[in-house]
């Protein structure tokens, strides 16, 4: 219906004009009366994808003003409408009349690539590469020897239709060919690591290199990519990436590295602070993160780091800070680890035994055959002077897994001690 009501319209307006009006026209001048109406015309032909009618249009056009541009409108809407037998025979035509024309050439390959006519499109194709020597001619050329699975071929037009733009697009096409169809893996990732250098940065070069590099297992090249993707996209989700990745290599120097300098996880940094013994930093990060956050998790994380991070473990200004930052913990957080280290420091120290044991206690309701707990309670007793009480206790954490560590045989050796004192 939209066709027709183009047409009658058409054919109302169009069949009182008169003939080109005058053959001296500028591109910005008028070259007949109605022009602007077929103008009009033609592109809402276009708007509504009547390319057929937008193509007669647009000849009409061109016949009456001889503008150039009004013929290769009309040809694109021939490629659009898939009248490609047709195209080819205007620009045949239009060949023998006019002066060689590389654009009515490249609308002609189109046409006959699009008919599957593949051995005429590449002579024609070749030849207009080596006229113009333009990259959308080498693309084309590309193309078609792609679609001849010439692949050889086709990547030496996409080099050099790289080498004239250094389109990203262009060479993420050409390291497809080169990895998945020829099997050039190492010069394909060559190509996209030389432009993320020599070029810039890219976010789809980086894609397609962490694609290669982890269909190859290639674990060092998938982090090299991931922490220079990082530098331009600072998002939580390639950090998340790249901590896996260092994860897995086991580098946690690395990672701890990486940490520092980001600061995009202080959660996993803290955690990595603590395996790796570095408890001066971890008592700084855990004391930042609870007064960011206020998390009492925090506050007992940083009184235990504290403790550890401290050159003089017996200063009372050091037990005081840690002792009252751990009851303001285990007032609201019953985990062992706080009750335990707050029931053995005051213990250790001496500074309230039984108070110390009081903790404990409340830790072995919870694990009551927990060998790392009931170390503590024995050494409680020692400490009280209840040395036999102590030595039944510890025989039993002598028996139990992880009843072998340092700290258990240096108590045994005291308890023992103490036993030898009492039968003097």
């Amino acid at each position: 219906m939209i066709k027709l009501c183009i047409f009658l319209i058409s054919i109302m307006v169009f069949s009182s004009c008169s003939l080109k009006e005058n053959v001296n026209i500028q591109g910005n001048e008028k070259a007949f009366v109605n022009e602007d109406t077929y103008i009009l015309f033609a592109l809402r032909a276009e708007q509504v994808y009547d390319n057929k009618s937008a193509a007669d249009l647009f000849t009409t056009l061109y016949e009456r003003s001889d503008k150039q541009e009004y013929l290769y409108r009309s040809l694109e809407n021939d490629l659009m409408a898939r009248e490609n037998e047709k195209l080819i025979k205007r620009v045949d035509a239009l060949q023998k009349e006019k002066i060689f024309d590389f654009r009515l050439l490249r609308y002609k390959v189109i046409a006959l690539f699009e008919l599957s006519r593949l051995d005429e499109a590449i002579k024609l194709s070749v030849l207009l590469a080596s006229k113009t020597k333009k990259s959308k001619d080498y693309l084309l050329t590309s193309d078609i020897y792609i679609k001849r699975q010439e692949f050889d071929l086709a990547v030496k037009y996409l080099e050099s239709a790289y080498t004239k733009e250094h389109n990203e697009k262009i060479l993420d096409k050409m390291v497809i060919i080169l990895y998945v169809n020829l099997g050039r893996k190492k010069e394909a990732i060559a190509h996209l690591e030389t432009h993320s250098r020599m070029i810039g940065f890219s976010k789809l070069i980086y894609l397609r290199l962490i694609a290669f590099y982890s269909n190859d297992n290639n674990i060092t090249g998938l982090l090299t990519t991931h922490l220079r993707l990082y530098e331009f996209n600072k998002s939580s989700k390639v950090a998340k990436r790249i901590i896996k990745i260092y994860t897995y290599k086991q580098d946690y120097m690395g990672l701890t590295n990486f940490l520092e300098k980001s600061k995009s996880n202080d959660e996993v940094l803290l955690q990595l602070y603590s395996s790796l013994k570095y408890y001066d930093k971890a008592y700084v990060l855990a004391s930042k993160l609870y007064s960011k956050t206020l998390n009492i998790d925090y506050l007992g994380q940083s009184a235990i780091y504290e403790y550890e991070s401290a050159q003089n473990k017996v200063s009372k200004v050091l037990l005081q800070s840690v002792i009252t930052k751990l009851e303001k913990v285990v007032k609201v957080n019953n985990q062992t680890i706080y009750l335990n280290y707050l029931g053995y420091i005051l213990i250790d120290h001496t500074v309230d035994v039984k108070k110390g044991m009081m903790y404990i206690d409340r830790v072995l309701a919870l694990y009551p055959k927990s060998a790392f707990y009931l170390d503590s309670k024995a050494w409680g007793y020692y400490k009280l002077g209840k040395c036999k009480k102590a030595d039944r206790l510890i025989k039993e954490v002598a028996q139990m897994k992880g009843g072998d560590s340092l700290e258990v045989k240096l108590h045994i050796k005291k308890i023992n001690e103490c036993l030898k004192n009492i039968k003097r």
